[in-house]
């Protein structure tokens, strides 16, 4: 990165101020960096500047400092580094935005996880449909923004498909409780990111239908040979998937409440409604990971059957004796 602002410090631009958003704003603050959050919401850019996130963090004061705006083209003025913390499905559409005023040559770090509903492309593809002259990296792990924003210790990975920019990166990031360690391989940790969201819905909604802890365990596990499987045809490292992005994100995003996606699985498995509710980026990446399992021969059943639950083609119940009465075979046959 170029344009440092003292011994260690950078620029930091990031574009989103969701709850993700200002939480790793504020861990660019505590490690030293120049910051700037764009939003499109002025209420919250105002709430923000104050050191408050109601909507998003209700109850965390953080310290003042970041640079909220809702001008794009003043968030990334002179940014020596953009972390793209915008929802899955949009990052398109703020990419289209931001690009008249990205910096050249500025690494763009994606945030957010998920798998383009309608082309199927990992948020890496759109970054080099949109901005092919920027360094892609990802930004991923087993990380609560409540959890980063009140300074608890977390450690996450950060990717990119040069060594030396992915590290070059982690040590940018890293500060006091938040440890970051590096990887070259960017797909499998983008693959890990987004698929653990799909088996966070279907925890919830084993734990929501009261299904037991015995079939909550049997499902992880088989969720994470399905995340290996499809990491494989991506060719991705299975030792990344064993990794923070994966297995780590995996085991938390399938525990706990925090987690929108599994607590919209609980409401699914509770018969709840669910109009309304928080944002879970496993939706819509249900339904593509299918089709992508599907068109590339690969055996998902898990994924494949959250998709029908979520589309309503099946009713939790049928979905657990379908899957109970698939053909036996082997635990460790492909």
């Amino acid at each position: 990165m170029t344009g440092k602002k003292g011994k260690d410090a950078s620029r930091m631009a990031v574009l989103g101020g969701g709850a993700w958003g200002t939480a790793l704003a504020l861990a660019m603050l505590r490690a030293g960096h120049e910051v700037r959050l764009w939003a499109r919401d002025a209420e919250m850019v105002a709430a923000v500047r104050r050191g408050e996130n109601p909507r998003y963090l209700p109850g965390i004061a953080f310290d003042v400092g970041i640079d909220a705006t809702t001008e794009m083209e003043k968030a990334l003025a002179g940014a020596d580094c953009v972390l793209a913390v915008t929802p899955a499905q949009s990052l398109r559409a703020v990419l289209g935005t931001a690009k008249a005023h990205m910096p050249q040559g500025a690494p763009l770090v994606l945030c957010a996880k998920g798998i383009e509903r309608d082309t199927g492309a990992l948020m890496s593809g759109i970054v080099e449909d949109m901005l092919p002259d920027n360094p892609i990296a990802a930004l991923s792990g087993p990380s609560f923004a409540a959890d980063v924003a009140r300074g608890l210790p977390t450690a996450v990975v950060v990717a990119a498909r040069a060594e030396a920019l992915a590290a070059e990166l982690a040590a940018c990031f890293s500060a006091r409780n938040l440890r970051c360690y590096s990887s070259d391989d960017l797909v499998g940790v983008e693959l890990g990111g987004a698929l653990k969201n799909v088996f966070a819905i279907a925890a919830g909604a084993v734990t929501g239908a009261a299904l037991g802890a015995s079939a909550q365990a049997a499902m992880v596990t088989r969720g994470f040979v399905e995340l290996r499987r499809i990491g494989a045809a991506f060719g991705a490292r299975p030792e990344t998937l064993m990794g923070l992005s994966g297995l780590g994100d995996l085991l938390l995003s399938c525990s706990s409440v925090q987690s929108r996606n599994f607590g919209y699985g609980l409401a699914l498995g509770r018969g709840e409604p669910l109009a309304g509710r928080p944002l879970a980026e496993g939706v819509p990446t249900a339904a593509i990971a299918a089709r992508i399992a599907a068109e590339r021969g690969i055996d998902a059943p898990i994924i494949t059957t959250v998709a029908a639950i979520l589309d309503g083609k099946v009713s939790i119940g049928e979905a657990v004796s379908a899957l109970m009465t698939r053909p036996l075979k082997t635990e460790t046959e492909e």
